[in-house]
This record gives structure tokens, C-alpha cells and sequence, in this order.
């Protein structure tokens, strides 16, 4: 990632880190995504989980770029830095503290990972587990090869037993788990537990 980020400033280009979905700390290991690769942004969308369900969204930028785009172009947002958007934004990052939930994603996530990696010994049709904390990515093969049908079998399968779940991937044959950072043992167990019995039938 460093020697992209290189490259792309080198070529007049910026970096900009979307944190939607690796922010917050959902890796355990950083509370940021990019942290992880030992890189600064130039810019940082975050979206979604900032709010935990209130709708909001933020934006972090160096104050050169701001400049220019405000000098090029003009800026100007109704609702943009609402107080009851910004209430719920500082309430969510005193959750993820106070009840240590960077922590959680680090254990719980490790532990997860575990179970599946234990899992794909057992299950032909499990190919990589792969992530950090509680973002993780599972692929589903069929003959060894990525498969979207085979996918979205266990997809609907889970979703008998109560499980939702989606795919990514450019295949559209990776599982992405991202549960909620307060995921405990127990409930990381029921989707294993889950996921094992959708592979066996």
C-alpha cells in the first residue's frame, strides 16, 4: 500500500481512505484502516458507522486541500456540522471506548478467524479466510474455482437458520462478515455452528 501511495502522489495523484467500512476500529488491530499500512490520507470519508444508525457522514482533509477546493469551487452545506449529527458521532466513539470495543473486535475477530480457518480444513468448498478483527472475508469454491451460484446457496441456506449475510468479492463469491464490534464468543459460534451445518448438507 506505501508504495502505491507513493506512486500515485508522484503522479500528481492524492489518496483518499474510505473508512466506512474498515474505520471505527473494525480491524482491532487500529482504530483506522489505513493506520494498519503505517500511511497518512489525504482526504478520509467516513459514512455509516459514525453514526451507528443515525445518518450522518464526515470528511477529513489537509488544510491545503481544503483550500484549493474551496477556492476553485465554493462550499456550502445546509445541514453540514449539525449539532444532533454531531451529538450522535461523539456518542458512538464514547461506546467504542468505554466498553473497549477496538479490543473486542481484536479477540473476538482473532477468535472467529480461528473457528473458520479450523472450519476450511474440514469443508471442501471454504478456499481462503481472510482479514482482520471482525472484517473478514470468506470464499466459497466449488472444484476448487471461485463460485457466485455456490455462494449464494450459502447465503440463502444461512438465511433459513437466521443468519444474514452478503457476498463481495470480484467474484461475488467471498462471504463478508462484519458483525456488530460487541460480538461475543457465544454469537461468533452460532454462525460458525451455522455456516458448518448450511456446508454439510
Amino acid at each position: 500500500m506505501k508504495s502505491a501511495v507513493s506512486e500515485t502522489r508522484k503522479a500528481g495523484g492524492i489518496f483518499i481512505a474510505d473508512e466506512v467500512q474498515p474505520g471505527f476500529a473494525r480491524s482491532g488491530e487500529a482504530f483506522w484502516g489505513f493506520a494498519r499500512h503505517g500511511i497518512t490520507p489525504d482526504i478520509v470519508t467516513m459514512g455509516k458507522p459514525i453514526g451507528n444508525g443515525f445518518p450522518m457522514a464526515a470528511m477529513a482533509t489537509r488544510p491545503d486541500l481544503l483550500d484549493r477546493f474551496c477556492d476553485d469551487v465554493g462550499y456550502f452545506n445546509t445541514f453540514g456540522g449539525n449539532p444532533v449529527a454531531a451529538a450522535a458521532g461523539m456518542a458512538v466513539l464514547d461506546v467504542i471506548a468505554d466498553e473497549g470495543l477496538q479490543e473486542n473486535a481484536l479477540v473476538t475477530g482473532r477468535y472467529l478467524k480461528e473457528k473458520l480457518s479450523d472450519l476450511a480444513r474440514s469443508r471442501e468448498q471454504i478456499g481462503t479466510v481472510r482479514g482482520v478483527g471482525l472484517f473478514l472475508g470468506v470464499d466459497i469454491v466449488q472444484d476448487a474455482k471461485p463460485s457466485s451460484a455456490a455462494t449464494s446457496d450459502v447465503i440463502n441456506r444461512l438465511k433459513e437458520k437466521g443468519v444474514l449475510i452478503g457476498a463481495a468479492g470480484r467474484f461475488a463469491s467471498t462471504l463478508k462478515l462484519r458483525p456488530p464490534l460487541s460480538l461475543t464468543r457465544q454469537e461468533a459460534d452460532i454462525f460458525v455452528d451455522a455456516f458448518d451445518a448450511v456446508l454439510a448438507r
